[in-house]
């Protein structure tokens, strides 16, 4: 009964902060719709390709301007005065211009990723329009299908956004509203006045665990529901194994925010503390994006960061419906950090 009162408790106080249920339940929900709205279909992504209009078409041209409407490229034909001044904004990834003898391509240099390939694009067609020119048999290309690593052919980004988000919900419910709530209660005195009191310390903690499973759970369960309204995106794998990454994570990232919290006396220490662990999470674990165009060192670094295990598991189970025999190395590591960040908590925990 105390137990129970002490989770009502947390509830009430958690629901009076508008602004910690916005950024709970709404603020993920907005992302999911924002991203998956911008980048939705199946359909292969268009490669923006800046043509400069010569001053008279020549059959090369032709047979390139052709070859390329047959490939995932969006062409922009603009005057050499408007592509220079495209150019210079910063704003075109792949520029191309007819020569006398040929053709000049300009990658931009802040756009590599998607400028290299585009190039590569532009390379192939010009390649298959000087054969047409020639009267050579025209190559043909491989067949390209999108598939995930569970071969699921589905190109939908939503799908690989949602468990990044239900990955990020959990480091931030860890980080924010369980390491800052704690130092923020110490920092008051509320600890202090608490120590005095016939409630038990276990009752008070196991109360703050207990809501934030259910903020947990009740997050979850809501966006997965409206990626399945809007996007129609479903779990493809076991809902026991989910379960058990999900726990898993929740119990890493609400020890991590115990430990944190033991090493600030401040709300503004803390934020310091907490933001060096998460900003690095959040771009480097696969969030919003792979890290298949960063150096090698730093994919194969970022593994030792438990959100980035926890997403590779997460997305193999929901996205690809497969077991988690490949994924036993990171979710050992994720194990790990929960382990350690709770022995710190529990060796450094003080009322005051």
């Amino acid at each position: 009964m105390l137990l129970w009162r002490q989770f009502l408790m947390e509830w009430k106080l958690y629901s009076r902060d508008r602004a910690a249920m916005f950024w709970t339940f709404a603020f993920p929900v907005l992302m999911l719709l924002g991203f998956g709205v911008m980048f939705k279909g199946g359909d292969t992504p268009r490669l923006s390709v800046v043509w400069v209009k010569p001053a008279q078409l020549l059959a090369k041209d032709e047979a390139l301007l052709k070859t390329l409407e047959k490939f995932p490229t969006k062409l922009l034909a603009l005057s050499p005065t408007e592509a220079e001044a495209k150019w210079s904004r910063g704003e075109t990834t792949v520029q191309v211009e007819p020569t006398t003898d040929g053709f000049r391509m300009k990658v931009n240099s802040y756009l590599v990723a998607q400028g290299q390939m585009t190039a590569q694009v532009v390379q192939q067609a010009f390649l298959i329009s000087q054969s047409e020119l020639q009267g050579q048999p025209l190559p043909k290309l491989i067949p390209v299908s999108m598939e995930s690593p569970g071969h699921a052919k589905s190109a939908n980004y939503a799908a690989f956004l949602l468990p990044g988000l239900l990955g990020m919900n959990l480091m931030s419910m860890g980080l924010f509203a369980v390491g800052m709530v704690n130092v923020s209660y110490r920092e008051k005195g509320k600890f202090r006045r608490l120590a005095v009191t016939p409630l038990p310390k276990w009752i008070f903690l196991m109360g703050q665990v207990l809501h934030r499973l259910t903020v947990t759970l009740i997050q979850t369960v809501f966006l997965l529901f409206v990626g399945y309204l809007v996007f129609g995106i479903e779990n493809h794998g076991s809902y026991l194994l989910l379960t058990l990454v999900m726990v898993l994570g929740t119990a890493c990232f609400m020890a991590m925010g115990f430990a944190l919290s033991s090493f600030a006396d401040t709300s503004e220490t803390y934020a310091a503390i907490s933001n060096l662990l998460f900003f690095p999470m959040m771009f480097l674990s696969g969030v919003y994006f792979t890290l298949d165009a960063a150096p090698k060192w730093l994919q194969q670094s970022v593994i030792v960061l438990p959100l980035s295990p926890f997403l590779k598991a997460l997305r193999a189970v929901f996205n690809d419906g497969s077991g988690l025999a490949t994924h036993m190395l990171g979710l050992g590591i994720v194990a790990t950090w929960a382990a350690l960040c709770f022995g710190l908590a529990v060796k450094r925990f003080r009322w005051a």
